[in-house]
């Protein structure tokens, strides 16, 4: 199958690699020239532009990092595509954004599927991300084995934009447990407990997701390289907000994350991973982080 493949950053270069690891023919863009170099030292054909990397394409993946970025692409996309071709994009963006460019697409007679991916980008180049999907049950259908290729679950979720909202759910659940670490681990640092010793039960513990087993390898060392940074939280805050004001939920506690995520933000961790808020609750207790009080 001929797949053009827009965006190859961090999680959109290990998804493309995958495509075309299974025998698709993969033409990639992307604007940013490191990260079309990043794609051409891989193997990958990098196509001189947008419009040669679709225009032949069946199927159209790309992977954007906000609202903007997907709302650009999209339209060039619904100008360069062949009728019938099928565009999926993998980005975390807001359903109104998503549901936007939906006309444009249906106008060309391009099928639009919402598929995004649940993980980070350890997860990509592990094959291991989950595909939350919503639009045309068979486009989905004709497509499910280009998305084996990312990982081993898929869900279909509905026929819109359902796929977009059921990322931000799962993105609130884990922006939260972030926050509540943050004030877990610092209540007990200052009250005298050892940090490996609080790692140690909570892994133990009736609280021991898999985000927080998964955290709890690299914060137990205090190792904040991010996966997802807190400037990259901070955006998909702002898309949860926006979804909740739109449906009239309220989420205090999501504001008050919102604001822990400034508060490391101006503390100079905004390129930290996300979980630096455990950090700035720290330093806001009046301690170093992983400083037990004597």
């Amino acid at each position: 199958m001929k797949i053009g493949f827009i965006g190859t950053g961090k999680m959109g270069l290990p998804m493309a690699r995958h495509i075309a690891a299974a025998g698709h023919e993969v033409a990639a863009y992307d604007i940013a020239p490191e990260q079309a170099s990043a794609a051409r030292q891989t193997g990958l054909a990098v196509a001189p532009s947008l419009a040669d990397a679709v225009g032949a394409a069946e199927v159209i993946f790309s992977s954007m990092p906000n609202d903007s970025a997907f709302s650009a692409v999209a339209g060039q996309i619904a100008k360069a595509a062949r009728p019938g071709a099928l565009y999926i994009d993998t980005s975390t963006v807001s359903p109104a954004a998503s549901a936007a460019v939906a006309p444009l697409l249906a106008e060309r007679g391009i099928g639009y599927l919402r598929v995004t991916v649940s993980g980070n980008n350890h997860m990509a180049e592990a094959a291991k991300l989950t595909a939350l999907v919503s639009g045309p049950a068979d486009a989905y259908e004709r497509v499910k084995p280009l998305l084996a290729a990312l990982g081993p679950a898929q869900f279909y979720l509905g026929d819109a934009e359902q796929a977009r909202l059921m990322k931000l759910v799962v993105n609130l659940l884990i922006a939260l447990t972030g926050g509540m670490l943050a004030e877990a681990l610092t209540l007990g640092s200052k009250g005298g407990l050892g940090w490996q010793a609080m790692w140690e039960v909570i892994t133990a513990s009736a609280v021991a997701s898999p985000i927080v087993k998964a955290k709890a390898e690299q914060l137990a060392v205090h190792d904040y390289t991010p996966t997802f940074t807190v400037e990259q939280m901070l955006k998909d805050v702002g898309l949860i907000l926006d979804a909740g004001s739109d449906l009239h939920v309220p989420m205090g506690l999501t504001a008050l994350l919102g604001q822990m995520l400034h508060g490391a933000a101006a503390q100079g961790m905004a390129g930290d991973d996300y979980a630096a808020v455990i950090k700035s609750a720290a330093l806001a207790a009046g301690m170093q982080p992983g400083q037990r009080q004597q």
